[in-house]
């Protein structure tokens, strides 16, 4: 019995985490499929990209429920004092993550002929997941993230810093708090997770080229504008061309 819980367990937890929430709140809004826009990814930044902040903040706080509720659904299935619910607490958020990331919901053939599952980069499922082991986690966590988002101006670091908070504050709760060691790990398999999905992002922040976004974004904007204004485009007199 336990190894059909176990099972249901982590089978429920890859199809919550596969629920293209983005990509349903793009497709209500605004008719449009957010695989097309930008990025093509489902998550929150690509989300606003695509149909505006509303959207993009509706899109990260279903995104961050999705790694959130896998917690109740162990709580639901495994008994207390079972000693496969640590690992269960790790690994469910886990597959919600790998469901956003990839998601059956969204199984599309390429060009080519293969199958491709489609989905974000995690960063908002994982920050839930963090949340269900510890919810103090939040307090640490989403203050970095916003710091990274505005000031460093990178959607993919912001990502990142996540997982990487993450992991710092359950080596912290291990190490000195006596909290299940097999919390770092969450931290630890999550980073490479999100790692993983942002290859694309890591590549375009090595050769200088990835978008900014938060105030950097802000910033750059106005000085493009300056400049502008500063050097506007002299206009062409056709009548004075025609006669030289």
């Amino acid at each position: 019995m336990l190894v059909v819980q176990i099972a249901a367990v982590l089978i429920l937890s890859y199809l919550v985490g596969s629920i293209p929430v983005g990509w349903l709140i793009v497709k209500i809004s605004t008719g449009r499929d957010v695989r097309t826009i930008e990025s093509g990814r489902t998550g929150g930044t690509n989300v606003m990209r695509a149909a505006g902040t509303f959207a993009g903040i509706l899109t990260a706080i279903g995104d961050v429920l999705k790694g959130y509720s896998t917690l109740w659904i162990v709580n639901w299935l495994i008994p207390p004092d079972s000693p496969w619910k640590v690992w269960l607490q790790v690994a469910a958020p886990l597959l919600a993550i790998l469901g956003h990331n990839y998601s059956i919901y969204l199984l599309e053939r390429r060009a080519d002929g293969k199958v491709q599952l489609r989905g974000g980069a995690g960063g908002a499922t994982c920050f839930g997941g963090a949340l269900g082991l510890w919810l103090p986690s939040g307090l640490i966590i989403l203050p970095v993230g916003l710091l990274v988002f505005l000031l460093v101006g990178y959607a993919s670091l912001t990502t990142i810093s996540i997982a990487l908070s993450t992991t710092v504050i359950f080596a912290y709760l291990a190490l000195f708090k006596g909290y299940p060691w097999q919390y770092i790990l969450y931290g630890a398999a999550s980073l490479m997770a999100l790692l993983w999905a942002l290859r694309p992002n890591l590549v375009r922040l090595a050769n200088g080229t990835e978008r900014v976004v938060g105030l950097r974004a802000a910033l750059q904007k106005k000085r493009t504008a300056g400049k502008r204004q500063e050097n506007p485009t002299r206009p062409v007199n056709k009548k004075q061309n025609a006669t030289h």
